[in-house]
Parts: structure tokens; sequence; C-alpha cells
């Protein structure tokens, strides 16, 4: 969506602060045991979707924005039955995931 890519462009320096406001360099883990644990949205998502709606962007539901989440790491959603749980969650301590 072009609207939303003039916005970002807009906004650069200011999504670097929010970022950091909402993440910190820290994933939220959640604790998944079954499918209905899965969360759909968070506080988070739903502070990020509240101000990108108010700076004009279009699409950016709390969904989207926890979906966005999801997909760069902010949150860790991987249940304690996945491989990849542990894996995942002890390249947090090693700091660049090396």
């Amino acid at each position: 969506m072009r609207i939303n890519f003039l916005r970002f462009s807009q906004y650069t320096e200011v999504f670097q602060n929010i970022y950091g406001a909402l993440w910190a360099g820290k994933p939220i883990i959640n604790n998944i045991r079954e499918l209905s644990d899965y969360p759909a949205r968070s506080e988070a998502s739903d502070a990020l979707s509240k101000d990108l709606k108010i700076r004009g962007f279009k699409f950016v539901g709390s969904t989207i924005c926890y979906a966005h989440m999801q997909a760069t790491g902010m949150v860790n959603d991987h249940s304690f039955d996945c491989f990849r749980k542990r894996e995942i969650t002890e390249q947090y301590g090693k700091g660049n995931g090396e």
C-alpha cells in the first residue's frame, strides 16, 4: 500500500523509538501449551496499531501488528513441544543470535 510506504518514510526516526519502547531488544515469550493458548493480539500490538492509525496508516489492526511482531521475532509463540522453542530461546542469551 503506497500510503503506508509514504507514512513510514515520514516517520522512520519515530518508529525507531516506538520499536525500542515496545520491544527493548528482548522477545516476548509466550507459554503456549495448547492451540487455544495462541493469542491473536496483545497489549503491545494494540498500542502499535493505535499509534500507526493515528499517523495515517491503513490496514494496521492489532492482529496484523501482532503477526508482524511474530514474523520479526518480537514475539516467540513456539509451543513447549516444538523443537525450535529451546533452540531459539537459547539464542536470546547470546545477544546477536550467533
